[in-house]
């Protein structure tokens, strides 16, 4: 029995990349061997392995054969006989079928190195075409390593493109494909997941209310970039700037999506397209089960983004009403996630990414002002029910009307 340390620690080790998660190989032994060492075995699909003492994942060496469409159609080979380099030769990138022996020798027969210093994301073999997740975990690999210059391999590109046409990737279950976006959204270049997507194909199938921005035009005079879909990864990419909040980006992503469906002769204006949006970002939600807290924070920044460019402009009375329909009472956490998300949006237009904007001081002084109104201090007055609302409602307008002009 032989170990093997593979994948992404032996990958970032060689980029100089801190990482935590450490992932063995075993090769030369059984299920039962394992067990009988005191690992507890956890994998179902194929057999994996938790160390005793450390916890650590423990995979056996195995082959894959494909069996029918789809990520799951596999059948795994898992035997004694099988070698460290066919177990490697299954693995999605070259960067990824690197093994370090306890030696610290490093086994890289599909020359995984080479492409870690030319910064090229290549596919190992042709059996890529088997799994349509590697269309999502190579775009997730782009926007992982896009701020080191990594860059995808042309043949591979094109092996991502024919599964796309040969409908290989319409066997995603939406559970994975959320999955590795979320993943993708906690990159440090998220933009370039989506870009990629593009790029074979696989966003126009999995995320068309995304994929039909580009070639929607925008008033140039607010937005220099006038493309929309470009727009879009620019708010995308300054929100990872603004935060490491996976919500925010979502949001930010999702926030235009009602420009998509702009008749093209109201071209470039979007009369509306906040509240065209909204179903989209729902339908969107629900086609992949995104959880509650995306959607609530996604539907808000698409219905009340342009309330937040306006802060100047709205009336006290309008300015409460945005900040009961934001819940910002309740939810003074998701508000400020609200700002961030708009704020994107404002910095997402070429030549405004380092602007600076008063919108997110005003919303923030008009939200202390509006909470300056104590509830308990009408109670006492002997105010009930409805009276109450009416009078919070009344005060905070005036405490509003009052910041503003002061």
């Amino acid at each position: 029995m032989k170990i093997y340390l593979v994948g992404g620690y032996v990958r970032d080790q060689l980029l100089g990349l801190k990482t935590k998660d450490r992932d063995w190989l075993v090769v030369g032994a059984t299920a039962d061997e394992l067990l009988k060492q005191g690992y507890r075995q956890v994998g179902k699909d194929f057999p994996v392995f938790l160390h005793p003492e450390t916890n650590e994942e423990y995979a056996l060496a195995r082959t894959e054969r494909k069996t029918s469409a789809g990520y799951s159609g596999f059948s795994f080979h898992a035997e004694p006989n099988v070698t460290l380099e066919e177990d490697l030769a299954r693995r999605d990138l070259t960067i990824n079928a690197i093994a370090q022996a306890d030696n610290g020798d490093l086994i890289d027969p599909y020359n995984g190195q080479a492409d870690i210093k030319a910064k090229i994301l290549r596919h190992v073999s042709s059996a890529f075409i088997e799994d349509p997740v590697r269309i999502l975990r190579i775009a997730r690999f782009a926007a992982r390593f896009a701020d080191l210059g990594f860059v995808i391999a042309d043949e591979t590109l094109q092996l991502m493109q024919k599964m796309v046409s040969s409908g290989e990737v319409n066997a995603l279950v939406p559970e994975r494909v959320w999955q590795e976006t979320v993943r993708a959204l906690s990159e440090k270049t998220p933009a370039r997941y989506f870009e990629v997507l593009r790029e074979c194909g696989a966003l126009e199938k999995l995320f068309p209310e995304i994929d039909r921005l580009w070639g929607v035009p925008q008033p140039e005079k607010h937005h220099p970039e006038i493309d929309t879909g470009i727009h879009t990864m620019m708010v995308l990419t300054q929100a990872a700037k603004l935060s490491n909040d996976t919500k925010v980006r979502f949001a930010a992503l999702v926030h235009d999506l009602g420009k998509g469906t702009t008749p093209k002769e109201q071209w470039p204006k979007h009369i509306e397209h906040e509240s065209r949006g909204v179903p989209l970002v729902e339908a969107l939600c629900d086609r992949y089960r995104i959880p509650n807290d995306y959607r609530e924070l996604g539907v808000i920044v698409a219905k009340y983004h342009l309330h937040y460019h306006r802060a100047a402009e709205l009336r006290a009375d309008t300015f409460l009403k945005t900040l009961e329909s934001l819940d910002a009472f309740r939810r003074p956490e998701r508000f400020e996630l609200f700002l961030l998300a708009c704020e994107a949006d404002s910095r997402g237009r070429t030549g405004y990414e380092k602007a600076h904007f008063e919108q997110p001081d005003i919303f923030r002084d008009m939200f202390s002002a509006a909470s300056e109104v104590n509830a308990k201090e009408l109670v006492t007055q002997g105010l009930k029910g409805r009276a109450i609302k009416e009078e919070i409602t009344k005060r905070r307008i005036q405490k509003i009307k009052t910041r503003q002009n002061s």
